[in-house]
């Protein structure tokens, strides 16, 4: 049951970043060429991997306090 609390827990916190990251640098192509609000170069490639250390590391701290019985699960 802890590997399971334990898994959720990065993927929630995936999620979370990868939503924080998704708007930044976000630019419209406004040149005529497919859909106006569409972005025109979104780096989802970079964004994933940002996401996924961010994620990373804030789970290491989340373990790290569970390790240290600050939060029991």
């Amino acid at each position: 049951m802890r590997l399971i609390v334990l898994a959720g827990a990065f993927v929630i916190l995936w999620f979370l970043t990868l939503q924080i990251l998704l708007p930044i640098g976000i630019r419209s192509s406004h040149d005529g060429v497919g859909d106006p609000g569409a972005p025109a170069n979104p780096r989802m490639a970079l964004k994933l991997a940002l996401a996924t250390v961010a994620a990373a590391a804030m789970w290491a701290i989340f373990y790290a306090l569970v390790l240290m019985r600050v939060i029991d699960i």
